[in-house]
């Protein structure tokens, strides 16, 4: 499989900060298929990217380094740029904890050289063997996070969106405005938003995952609430984007319609249970259809629109219309 690649500009980004204990041996571990490492020093206050320049000797390692932390998003932007910059064709994003195997590193190409996507993620939880290694608290918490993300991203076929395992084609990588992706823990979920608004094609690669030595910055208790604002806003801006900017259909109109009619008969049931408890008295049939119908209405027509959601993810890779527009406009030139 690697022989396939050998043509081709695969680079890999690897964001640094407190990682100098393992970031060696990730290097070492990545194969001839990969033509470029980028080592981004995020402000890393053991100073890894002048560890790497010491003690490593691949030739195709270039740090790069940040004069403020801007978190693992703003580390990875960085790599994306300077890899679109030095022509690359896919950039992988590999942790440099040593939590990913970058043997890996051909299953997340190959969808994209192959025509079949044009971002690829891993997935920790199809193998059922491996979810009993995983800390239980990991598995809530992916659970959670995952319907959250299908709802705000729109790709209801993925699934661990925290997994910081990817490739991207760079014609893809392009279009996305680096400027307005998340810098920090929320990074590869807003990434999913920003490729469904390109319409992007992003598919779940199986990998495993070791839980070693490393801590993690992440403190749930801090996040929980930002996590579920920036979530209720990207699936705001991705149902405006996509139902009525982009496009109108039939799910356009279910949606408000239906949180309509939900909304208005549980508010009128509920002011009239109150009513009815406040008196002693019993609330009347009539009274309960008129609540419990729009409720039941709003709900199907709510349904609907997830089902028509579900059933538009993206399936037309997005780097094969940028090159045809390349190929195109150089035609013509």
């Amino acid at each position: 499989m690697i022989n396939s690649y050998n043509t081709q500009f695969i680079a890999v980004v690897i964001p640094s900060y407190k990682v100098t204990k393992h970031i060696l041996g990730v290097i070492s571990a990545i194969g001839p298929e990969v033509s470029r490492i980028y080592i981004v020093d995020d402000k890393c206050p053991d100073e890894s990217g002048n560890y790497v320049e010491a003690h490593c000797t691949d030739s195709r390692v270039i740090v790069i380094r940040h004069e403020q932390n801007l978190g693992v998003g703003g580390a990875v932007m960085s790599g994306y740029r300077q890899a679109i910059k030095d022509g690359a064709e896919v950039i992988v994003k590999v942790d440099g904890d040593g939590q990913m195997d970058p043997a890996l590193i051909p299953n997340f190409v190959g969808p994209i050289l192959a025509g079949e996507a044009d971002y690829t993620k891993g997935n920790r939880f199809f193998d059922l063997e491996e979810i009993r290694s995983m800390p239980p608290v990991r598995i809530f918490g992916n659970a959670a996070l995952s319907l959250l993300t299908k709802l705000s991203s729109g790709y209801w076929d993925l699934f661990d969106p925290t997994n910081g395992y990817t490739a991207i084609h760079a014609d893809v990588a392009s279009h996305l405005p680096f400027d307005k992706i998340s810098k920090r823990y929320f990074f590869e979920t807003d990434m999913l938003f920003r490729l469904n608004i390109l319409r992007a094609v992003a598919v779940d690669v199986p990998m495993d995952a070791s839980y070693g030595e490393e801590v993690s910055n992440l403190k749930i208790s801090k996040i929980v609430g930002e996590f579920l604002i920036k979530h209720l806003r990207n699936f705001s801006k991705r149902i405006f984007y996509n139902y009525y900017l982009r496009d109108i259909s039939l799910a356009s109109i279910e949606l408000p319609i239906g949180i309509f009619m939900f909304l208005a008969g549980g508010i009128f049931g509920g002011w009239h249970w109150a009513i009815s408890a406040k008196e002693g008295l019993a609330t009347s049939a009539g009274t309960v259809m008129l609540s419990a119908l729009p409720i039941l209405m709003g709900l199907q027509l709510i349904l609907a629109f997830l089902a028509y959601d579900i059933a538009t993810v993206p399936t037309r890779p997005k780097h094969k219309k940028f090159l045809n527009r390349k190929i195109l406009k150089k035609n013509n030139d």
